[in-house]
């Protein structure tokens, strides 16, 4: 079935690249139609009426059919994580959702016949970044039956099982699943840019795609090290010799990874995981020719997540390994530091001789 351009109520009538980031604009005129949306979808839904659903899906504004779905969510994630006492259901699909959300735009994009070749570029990213992310919390066990992230635990330790139900309305169940709309929403501003005009493809959209694949790579290549340290350590603390290891005695004793991209950055997979987030903001905003616009939002709201619970992880550390206090000085958090005294390998071995 053949569709017609998007209808102008779909999306907004635009004059300029800048008008394409304006909230006012974009955004807020559609975010009254949510409950006729969601009216509309069940009388589809309930009548098994598939055409009227893809007419539904094409024709409705695609940033607000993103949110609508990530409303829906919210429910869920909150009955599922109160039935079994889970609350990791919102980790579980966090490498999955920012896809499906770009997908999205991709799909919507496509449907009407809209240029593509942007939405194409990040949908493809997309999926590395999840099949990556994925596979990493697969690895660690994340998707085991009866596992949960210790940090709820934590929480749960200090607020109480009333307290973590609270928590668990406000923001495990529902802020982080809009968290996760907002994070796509430059994919919007995209869309609208190509539409404005399908010729305003330039050194961004060649540049964005590299410094996204460079993040990844980096990031991946920190997991790995990460993942060969722990390797190295089960198998010294089960053998009390570092045989076949690349890591000294000291440094396994420490208990904690410090070489690598580790040894200039206490979390570098979360920095990389973060700058992506950010760089996909900034092509949004290069491709609108704004210096920031609404969407940043979503990528301020990532960075808040990583910087409220990594606190919390450093804590675990510093509690289990003694050294970590020290590393802590020496070396920055995400960014490395410039100034001061950095991480000395040697310096460290010898103290740990004098212990």
């Amino acid at each position: 079935m053949h569709l017609p351009t998007p209808p102008d109520l779909a999306l907004p009538a635009v004059s300029t690249l800048p008008d394409c980031a304006d909230y006012h604009l974009t955004l807020a005129p559609y975010l009254p139609d949510l409950n006729s949306l969601s009216t509309t979808l069940l009388s589809h839904l309930t009548s098994l009426d598939l055409p009227g659903l893809r007419n539904l899906y094409a024709t409705t504004n695609p940033a607000l059919s993103a949110l609508g779905f990530s409303l829906a969510l919210m429910p869920v994630f909150f009955v599922v994580s109160e039935a079994n006492k889970n609350y990791s259901q919102v980790d579980r699909v966090w490498s999955i959702l920012p896809t499906v959300y770009h997908a999205h735009y991709a799909v919507w994009a496509h449907l009407n016949h809209l240029p593509t070749q942007r939405m194409n570029t990040l949908l493809a990213f997309s999926f590395l970044w999840s099949a990556r992310l994925t596979f990493n919390y697969w690895r660690k066990g994340g998707y085991e039956v009866g596992s949960e992230d210790y940090r709820w635990n934590i929480i749960k330790d200090k607020i109480g099982t009333v307290g973590l139900v609270v928590l668990n309305i406000l923001f495990i169940s529902s802020v982080q699943s809009i968290l996760l709309w907002a994070i796509t929403t430059p994919a919007y501003l995209l869309l609208l840019t190509a539409r404005h005009d399908p010729t305003t493809e330039n050194l961004s959209d060649i540049l964005a795609p590299f410094v996204l694949l460079t993040l990844l790579a980096l990031e991946t290549l920190a997991d790995n090290q990460m993942s060969s340290y722990q390797a190295a350590k089960r198998n010294y603390q089960r053998t009390a010799k570092p045989t076949a290891s690349p890591y000294t005695r000291a440094q396994l004793d420490r208990g904690f990874c410090t070489t690598g991209l580790w040894r200039y950055s206490r979390h570098p997979n979360f920095a990389c995981e973060q700058a992506i987030w950010l760089t996909i903001y900034a092509w949004g905003c290069l491709a609108t020719g704004t210096w920031w616009n609404w969407t940043g939002v979503g990528a301020l709201g990532y960075l808040g997540v990583f910087a409220g619970s990594t606190p919390l992880t450093e804590w675990v550390s510093g509690g289990k390994y003694p050294e970590y206090r020290v590393y802590q000085r020496r070396v920055g958090r995400f960014v490395p530091k410039l100034f001061g005294k950095g991480w000395d390998e040697a310096e460290m071995e010898k103290m740990g001789k004098k212990k």
